[in-house]
């Protein structure tokens, strides 16, 4: 995965766990896609100052990450459900039952609504 992605990920699993500060500049920087410029200069800091706070919040994203795996256990529940909805159409593509048909079909919107 891209790491701009996965901190943005771990930005909203865990962003109110970072000071105000950390959480402002993460997410200027990787969801609003400003530079370390136009954040130091909006927030009159330093460039390096805003890239020292946002590795410093980056490293507590990890950090969380590591010890509650929030966003491992995403993954793995959405990989559980695409198999599961695999294994729905195999029985829809091979089921000439109208109401197993429909069932499945209600079934895998649903799942997919969780995904």
């Amino acid at each position: 995965m891209d790491k701009k992605v996965e901190i943005s990920i771990l930005c909203q699993i865990y962003g109110k766990l970072l000071t105000e500060k950390q959480y402002e500049l993460i997410d200027d920087y990787y969801n609003n896609d400003l530079s370390l410029s136009e954040i130091a200069e909006n927030n009159n800091i330093t460039r390096q100052a805003v890239r020292d706070i946002i590795k410093k919040g980056e490293s507590k994203l990890f950090e969380y990450e590591e010890k509650l795996l929030i966003m491992k256990k995403m993954r793995d529940q959405e990989k559980q459900i695409q198999g599961i909805i695999e294994e729905l159409n195999k029985i829809k593509d091979t089921s000439s039952d109208k109401k197993i048909e429909k069932i499945i079909s209600n079934v895998t919107r649903e799942l997919i609504c969780l995904n």
